[in-house]
Formats: structure tokens, C-alpha cells, sequence
């Protein structure tokens, strides 16, 4: 079994890259996340080292089956997907596509039970995202650092009726967000940065600013 390669990265197609060892005279093609695409197209004709995983895909009616690989350029990246492939209804090529983030920013929305950000992610509906929080909420803090897991238990108690943290979610539906989607928004705002103070600062972040 490969379980890591390293080579020349020739090219970068779609989600597929192609990777030349040295001496082998042999080309790799190798699946990846849908996150890693753009980095990896930056560092075509480097040499690169992905971390693994190959398995049998099917054809037809599956009574031929060819190899393929996946690849990573971190083991923690590889341990996200193969966690995520545990989710009834996740085969490898679609949670290389619902990947379109960053493992440990998945992992904090699974976290906060954020189950309306999930299903902005390629592939990922209400239901899906429902069952991903679900069956991986106790699984992906090994995901996160332990400060950003204690920024968001803090983030999890009931927000404050009054104040800058309540003005912030009201301009936020102001702006055309329900409810429940501008709580969360100011949630995710106050997990990454706990010194914010006014109403403007949280909207701001909360917004990616």
C-alpha cells in the first residue's frame, strides 16, 4: 500500500494531481481536497510530499475496479477525511469535495452544532450536515488547538439580551441574516477573537473583517 509519495508536482487538474518521482519514470495521479487545490496548483514543478490513501474504484456495474489514490500534504488532513468518510452517505469523492475548507475549520463549526455553515460546503445538505454533527461532534477536537476548543465552549452559553453582543446580531439581520444564523455568526466571531468590545468590532468580524 502508498501511504506517502513524494516527487515533482507536474500539474494540477481539477482535483486531480499528477506527481513525478525521481528515478522511477512513473507519473502519479492523485486525488485531493478540494481546499488544497489552489495551494498545490502555486507549487506545480516543486517537489512535494503527500500523505496517502489508496483504494479500489469501481466501474460500470463494479465488475472492474482500478487503483486510485488520495493525497494530503499533512497526516492530520488525511485523519480529518478518513473521519469524515465515516459518515454514512460520504464516499471518498465526495468528502474530497465537501473539504472546500480547511479541516480545523470544518471541525469548529461541527463543534459549534453550526449545521447552516456545513451546508454551505459542496455536497453537503441539511440532512447531512445534521448527521455530520452528529456522529463527529465528540471526534474533532484532536482538530483544533486546546485554546480554540475552550473559545468555543465559552462561545456555546446564551448570548447576552442586552449590550454590544446583542446590537451586533440585530444589524447583522438588519442586513438580511436570519435570527438564528446571525447568533451564530457572533458566536463564531467571539471564538476567534475574545477582545472584541463594540457592536461594530463583532459585525466586522463576524463578517470575516
Amino acid at each position: 500500500m502508498i501511504s506517502r509519495l513524494e516527487g515533482t508536482l507536474e500539474a494540477v487538474e481539477g482535483m486531480e494531481a499528477t506527481v513525478r518521482p525521481a528515478g522511477l519514470g512513473v507519473w502519479y495521479q492523485v486525488l485531493v481536497p478540494a481546499f488544497e487545490v489552489d495551494r498545490l496548483r502555486s507549487r506545480i514543478g516543486q517537489t512535494v510530499t503527500l500523505h496517502t490513501i489508496e483504494y479500489l474504484e469501481g466501474q460500470g456495474v463494479g465488475s472492474s475496479f482500478i487503483p486510485r489514490l488520495i493525497g494530503f500534504t499533512t497526516v492530520q488532513d488525511r485523519q480529518f477525511f478518513s473521519l469524515l468518510t465515516t459518515v454514512d452517505g460520504f464516499g471518498n469523492k465526495k468528502a474530497l469535495r465537501a473539504m472546500a475548507e480547511q479541516p480545523a475549520v470544518i471541525s469548529r463549526a461541527i463543534l459549534s452544532a453550526d449545521a447552516a455553515w456545513l451546508t454551505k460546503l459542496p455536497e453537503v445538505g441539511k440532512k447531512s450536515a445534521e448527521k455530520v454533527i452528529l456522529e463527529l461532534k465528540g471526534k474533532v477536537g484532536a482538530f483544533l488547538t486546546a485554546e480554540e476548543v475552550k473559545g468555543l465552549d465559552a462561545a456555546a452559553v446564551n448570548l447576552p439580551a442586552t449590550g454590544p453582543v446583542e446590537e451586533a446580531i440585530a444589524a447583522i439581520v438588519a442586513l438580511g441574516e436570519g435570527r438564528g444564523e446571525a447568533e451564530q455568526m457572533v458566536r463564531r466571531a467571539l471564538s476567534r477573537n475574545t477582545g472584541l468590545k463594540t457592536a461594530d468590532q463583532i459585525v466586522a468580524a463576524a463578517y470575516g473583517g
